[in-house]
C-alpha cells in the first residue's frame, strides 16, 4: 500500500524541517521555482536618470570613484547621495574626493555625534559643527536608527528621537535648507513574537540579532511617535523617512501621516517588497502623493536594483523579489505613468537638493 504525505507549508514554518516526499528541508530552504510563465522581464536599467537618495560609501574619502562611476552608469543613476559623511575632517575628505574627480555626480551628507548628550554646551557644539560641515560641502543630514535604540546621555539613559536637547539641530537644518533623512526603529515585526504569525519569522530566523522584545529598548509605537512628534515640532525643517517610515504595509496609515505632516517626505529604500505585493492600491498611493516619494536602494549591491525598477516601471506579473528571508511572496509591477517616474526618479530630489545639476536629466 502506498501513501502520500503533504506537509503544509506553515508546518515548515513552525516546525524548522520535516520530511517531505524522503527529503529532509526546512522552511529556510523551501525557495521553490515558480511553473507560471508570463510576459515580463528584467529591467536591468532605469527608464530616466535617478537619484539615489539613500546610499552608503564609507570610504569615499579615499575611495576610486571611477568603479563606482561605472556601475552608476550601467544603472542609468545620475546622481548618488552618500548618506555616511561623516563629519569634521572625515566630510571634508569625502567631498573633495568628489569634487576632485565627479563634481556633479555625488551628493553628501553629515552625520551629527550624539556622544555627550546631556553637558551644558552639547547643543551649541553640535550645531557649530553642523554649520562647518555645511560650510565645507554637506547638503543633508542623516540620522542613524541608533537615536531613538542605542543612543544613550551621559546618564546612560535612551536619547528619545524627539527629545528637547536636540531641537537645535533640527532647527538649524531648517536654517540652512538641510533636508533631514531619518531612519527610526526598524519593521515592527522585529518588536512582535517570533511566531507563526510573524511575516519577518524567516529574516528572524536567519538573522537572531534583530529580534527585540517588546519593549526593547521602547515599545516600537512609542519610537515612532516620538519620530512623528519630532517632525511636528519642527514644520520648517524637511524631513525624509526612510524606508517609507516603516508603513509601506499600511498605505492608508502612511497616507494620515503625510496629510498631518506636510514637511515629511518618504524614500522607497528597503521596502520595494511591501508596494510590489499590493501593486494596485500602491500605485494609487504613487498618483497621489507623486511630490513626496523619493527613490532610495540603501544599501550599495548594484544587482538589486532591477527589482525596484520592475516594480516601479513595468506591469509584470508574479515575479521574484532579490532576498527571500525580506519576502518569501512574489511581486507584481506598479506600471506608474511616466510623470510620476520622473518625480519619483529626479524631480522630488531636485526640489529638496538644489545643488544637484538639473543638467543631468535632460
Amino acid at each position: 500500500m502506498h501513501f502520500t504525505f503533504r506537509i503544509p507549508l506553515m508546518a515548515l514554518l513552525i516546525f524548522g524541517t520535516a520530511t517531505v516526499w524522503g527529503q529532509n528541508m526546512g522552511f529556510e530552504e523551501y525557495n521553490p521555482t515558480s511553473t507560471l510563465v508570463v510576459p515580463g522581464d528584467s529591467v536591468k536599467r532605469a527608464k530616466f536618470p535617478f537619484v539615489d537618495i539613500h546610499s552608503h560609501q564609507f570610504r569615499m574619502p579615499t575611495q576610486d570613484l571611477s568603479v563606482l562611476i561605472k556601475e552608476m552608469d550601467a544603472l542609468n543613476m545620475a546622481v548618488m547621495v552618500n548618506l555616511s559623511g561623516g563629519n569634521g575632517d572625515n566630510l571634508k575628505r569625502a567631498v573633495a574626493n568628489v569634487k576632485k574627480h565627479y563634481p556633479n555626480r555625488f551628493i553628501v551628507f553629515a552625520n551629527v555625534d550624539f556622544e555627550g548628550v546631556g553637558t551644558a554646551d552639547w547643543a551649541e557644539k553640535a550645531v557649530s559643527q553642523l554649520q562647518a560641515d555645511y560650510d565645507n560641502g554637506a547638503r543633508g543630514l542623516k540620522v542613524y536608527k541608533s537615536l531613538g535604540l542605542r543612543n544613550k546621555d551621559v546618564h546612560g539613559k535612551r536619547i528619545a528621537v524627539d527629545d528637547p536637547r536636540l531641537d537645535p539641530i533640527w532647527t538649524k537644518c531648517g536654517e540652512l535648507g538641510m533636508p533631514v533623512l531619518i531612519h527610526s526603529a526598524d519593521p515592527k515585526s522585529f518588536w512582535d513574537p517570533m511566531d507563526a504569525d510573524n511575516e519577518r519569522w524567516l529574516e528572524l530566523k536567519t538573522h537572531p540579532r534583530r529580534k527585540r522584545s517588546a519593549t526593547n529598548p521602547a515599545p516600537w509605537e512609542q519610537i515612532i511617535a516620538e519620530q512623528h512628534r519630532m517632525f511636528k515640532k519642527h514644520p520648517k525643517t524637511k524631513f525624509v523617512n526612510a524606508h517609507m517610515g516603516w508603513f509601506a504595509n499600511d498605505l492608508d496609515r502612511l497616507s494620515q501621516l503625510l496629510d498631518a505632516m506636510p514637511n515629511m517626505y518618504v524614500g522607497i529604500s528597503a521596502v520595494i517588497a511591501e508596494l510590489g505585493r499590493q501593486p494596485r492600491f500602491a500605485h494609487d498611493f504613487f498618483v497621489k502623493y507623486q511630490d513626496r516619494i523619493l527613490f532610495g536602494k540603501d544599501s550599495w549591491k548594484p544587482k538589486e536594483f532591477p527589482t525596484y525598477f520592475r516594480v516601479l516601471e513595468s506591469s509584470d506579473e508574479y515575479f521574484p523579489y532579490h532576498k527571500k528571508y525580506h519576502a518569501f511572496w512574489a511581486l507584481y509591477g506598479l506600471g506608474l505613468p511616466d510623470e510620476v517616474l520622473k518625480k519619483v526618479y529626479y524631480k522630488n530630489a531636485l526640489k529638496l537638493l538644489p545643488d544637484i545639476d538639473p543638467g543631468l536629466f535632460e
